[in-house]
Order: C-alpha cells, then structure tokens, then sequence
C-alpha cells in the first residue's frame, strides 16, 4: 500500500456551510492563541486546507464528496455521462434530479446543484478560516508570503469553479463576517481570480505534490483565459497560449507518460504527468473516493475476484450512449468504458443478474433515461480497479496533467487561424493513443478530441460551453437548451438564508 507524504499534514475536514455562516461554525475552531508558532505547525494548519478538496461529509440535508456530487453533476449535465432511472427498483430516480440535470430543465431547488455551491464555499470558508490563523501566528511578512500565495491559490481554485458553475456569485476573503456578503457580477469574480493567481504565483513551490504549485497556478490560469469568451465576453486566446508557455516540460519531473492510463493507477502519485490532483488512502482515514462502485453493476465485483473481494456497487452513472462508438477501434483510450459481458470468476461463465435472471453485459446503448435495464450503459473504468478494493480507494483524484497543457495550446492556435502550430502538440497526444492526427486540425476535431483525451475527468460540461455544443440536442435531451443554461441557478436554499443574493437571469 502507497503512503503518501501529503496525507500526513491533511487533517480532519472542517464541516463548514456556506460563507454565510463562517464566523459562527469556524471561530471556535481556530485557537489561533494556541497554535501556530513554528513553521512545522503552520505547515499543519496550510495542510489542513487541502482536505477541503475531498468535499464535506453528512450536513444534515445532503453529501458531497468530490467523486459523488460534485463530478455527477457536471458529468451528467454534459454530452459524457447519464444516470438515467434503472428498473425493476426505480433506482437512482432520487426524485428525478439527475434526469432534470441531463435534460437542462433544473430547477433552482435541485440538491444536486445545491451540491456544487456548498463544496465550494466549505472550501473557501476553510480556506478564510486558516488564513485567519496564520495572520494571527505572528509570523514574519517574508515566512508568510509562501503560505497566504498558496492559500489564496487554493481559494481561487474554488471561485473559479464558483465563475465556471454559477458565474454571479458572493466573494469573501475575510473570516470575521459583520454582513453577509451579496452577489458580485462575473466580471467581478473573473477579475478576483485572475488577481489572486497573479499576485500570488511566484511565490508558490516549484514542486510539492498535492498541493499548489507555480505550474498548477498557471494551468487555473490559462484555463480562465481559455474560457474567458464564455466567462466574460472578451476572447484571451494569446494570453492562454504565453500562461501554457510557462508550465514547461521536464524528462522525468512533468511530462506526457507514455503509458495513458499511469495517471489512473492505485499508485498515480508516481506519474509524471500530473500537475494537481486531491490525494486519497483510505488506510489513513481519507473519504469521498469511490466513483467506482457507483457505476458498476452490484454483480461485478465476481467479475474482479473469485471470493467476491471487492467493494458493494450502486449501479447508477454510465455513459451516454455513442461515446464508446465515438472512438477509433485503435484507439487505447476507449479502454476508459467498460462493455461487453463480465465473467463470473466463480464459473468462468457470465455473471447473470439476480434481479432478472439475465446475463450482465453491458452494452453501449440505453433503452430509456427514465426506464432502463440494470446491464445498460458502458460503465467507467478509467481509474484502474481490481480485487481487494475498499469502498475508499486509494488512487488520487486528477484535477490537472499535462495533456491539457497541450490540448489548450492546439486550441488556441486553431482558434487563432493557426492550424498548423496546432498540430505538434496534438501529434503527442494522438501518438500515445496510438493514432495518427488527421489532415484536417479544426475546432471540431479538437472538441471531440477533448472529449476522448479527458473523459470522466470533470471537463466536458466546461467544453461543451465554449464550444457551444452544450445547447444542442443529444441523446436523452431532445431539444436544444437556452443558452441561460450555461449558467447554473443560485440555490433557492442559499437564498432563503442571504437576500442579499441575486437569482440568474433565466431562473
């Protein structure tokens, strides 16, 4: 079993609510008397902050781990992914969120949504909590700097995800709160991330996995530049391609793995590619990593050991269907997706469904979002997986590698008329996939090669927003979406709690 350095510094996570609540739920938790005198504590206290990534636990109304909700939300919202209401048992209808979510008819109410913004801000006001604590240590203005740059990183991770998901949001920095603060316009938000990255990347580490660093601060960055047409009107595609410049490749520091799948591994702290991912260990108490046994069949774990040596499974999120299909036969990449039958390890036979007396093969195609069979949908199995799994796993989860790095520069120069500068950072990503790159480098190419290089990675429903996909029809969404959709509701529950807080347009 892997043991990784970050884990020990990644104390318990603080159950926060909204930023609304952050003076009452934090104060007494700070000590900041108390602790936070030497640099091994403060390093503790930073450390802490990273937890937050994992996502909350039970709140009393609704959990959120990052695997679950957070990635569910965005994935099903997206051409990539579906949780259609899987019978007999009417399972996963949950109320029919997940369906709303994949049609774009939400409601400011749905829980799912709800979700989104309370992982956010139990991040910020984690966040705001311990640079609260390190203002009051007493330590140095030059000790300092290095910790606030990458507390406040952090920060502007969530508030980008805040931009991206919501766009007109509340910012607040400060821990002691005399009023809760109201929605500020995207703009705004755009213009406080881009500071805050810029202000604060120098000082942050070269390298230091799991955490912050100057590459992982450029890559948020060029992301907010890659998206800033849909974020705020204003097309940055130069200022995306000098920030990518600044994230170089390095042989056996950062680079493209040979191996697609060594950034999905149980041991993925090892890859070379990865820039910023949240660590997991289940032997060292960590929660919220178990997106696995939320998509396979409750049978498969006969299919991964003959005593059945793996995790229960909830048999709920699978692919769209033609996302299999979608992929060249030649293509590694494909191995993503699960399908086909699964062989009972016991019989050397198909595992056969209780439920149905039927034979668990998976297929590509789903027969109804609102009443499909239990074997249907091709099943994700990017992360590696195998006997002897616990419900935690213990892979890390990728925020950020390298080939994004390559594909933002492909776009860029595509969209900037530039097809042919585009086409040797596509040829890396192609070649290791075991394809060669096509003639024809156009935006359309790239969108469906995105789809392909980062599936189940969290990204698609950003890219089907920029570029302009997300409003179409696609399977089990029949008819086109406004484009207010782009957008998700401010929840009716946060505003219940803040008036300050301003509905977005179309809701």
């Amino acid at each position: 079993m892997k043991i990784k350095s970050i884990i020990s510094i990644l104390g318990g996570i603080l159950l926060l609510n909204a930023c609304t609540d952050l003076s009452e739920t934090l104060y007494d938790k700070v000590g900041s008397s108390d602790y936070g005198k030497t640099p091994t504590e403060i390093e503790t206290i930073v450390g802490r902050a990273y937890s937050s990534l994992r996502g909350g636990a039970a709140d009393g109304v609704n959990y959120y781990p990052t695997c679950e909700f957070v990635f569910f939300a965005n994935a099903v919202a997206s051409d990539e992914c579906v949780i259609p209401t899987r019978n007999p048992g009417n399972n996963w209808n949950d109320g029919g969120v997940y369906v709303d979510i994949h049609e774009h008819t939400w409601k400011p109410g749905n829980e799912k949504l709800w979700s989104l913004w309370k992982y956010a801000y139990s991040g910020i006001a984690s966040t705001n909590a311990i640079i609260y604590q390190v203002q009051q240590s007493g330590l140095d203005a030059e000790s300092s700097k290095p910790i606030f740059a990458e507390l406040k990183a952090l920060r502007a991770y969530y508030y980008y995800n805040l931009l991206d998901w919501y766009g007109n949001v509340p910012i607040d920095t400060s821990y002691v709160v005399t009023q809760t603060p109201g929605t500020s316009p995207r703009s705004e938000v755009y213009k406080f991330v881009e500071k805050e990255l810029l202000d604060n990347v120098d000082y942050l580490p070269e390298k230091a996995y799991g955490r912050f660093t100057k590459d992982a601060a450029n890559l948020l960055l060029a992301r907010l530049y890659l998206n800033s047409e849909v974020f705020i009107g204003q097309a940055r595609w130069n200022d995306c391609l000098v920030t990518c410049s600044k994230i170089k490749s390095i042989p056996g520091t950062l680079e493209l793995e040979s191996d697609y799948f060594a950034s999905f591994k149980t041991d993925n702290h090892l890859s070379k590619e990865i820039i910023f991912s949240i660590p997991y260990d289940g032997k060292k108490g960590t929660i919220g990593n178990y997106l696995a046994s939320m998509t396979f069949h409750y049978e498969q774990k006969y299919a991964f050991s003959a005593a059945g040596d793996y995790q229960w499974c909830g048999n709920g999120i699978a692919a769209q269907p033609e996302l299999y299909s979608s992929y060249d036969e030649n293509d590694i990449r494909r191995k993503s997706l699960l399908i086909g039958p699964q062989i009972d390890l016991r019989t050397g036979s198909t595992i056969i469904m209780p439920n149905t007396g039927e034979p668990l093969i998976y297929t590509e195609d789903i027969s109804n979002i609102r009443d499909a069979k239990e074997n249907e949908g091709a099943r994700l199995i990017k992360y590696e997986a195998k006997a002897g799994e616990a419900w935690e796993r213990d892979h890390d989860l990728v925020l950020m590698r390298y080939a994004e790095v390559l594909m933002m520069q492909a776009e860029c120069n595509v969209r900037l008329g530039n097809a042919g500068a585009a086409r040797p950072f596509i040829e890396q990503v192609r070649r290791r996939a075991g394809l060669d790159t096509p003639d024809v480098i156009d935006l359309n190419f790239i969108d469906e090669e995105l789809r392909r290089e980062f599936v189940f990675e969290g990204h698609r429903r950003t890219d089907n927003i920029r570029f302009g996909t997300f409003f179409k029809e696609w399977w089990g969404k029949e008819s086109e979406a406004d484009k207010h959709t782009a957008l998700y509701p401010i929840p009716s529950q946060e505003i219940a709690k803040n008036n300050r807080l301003e509905q977005n347009k179309g809701y």
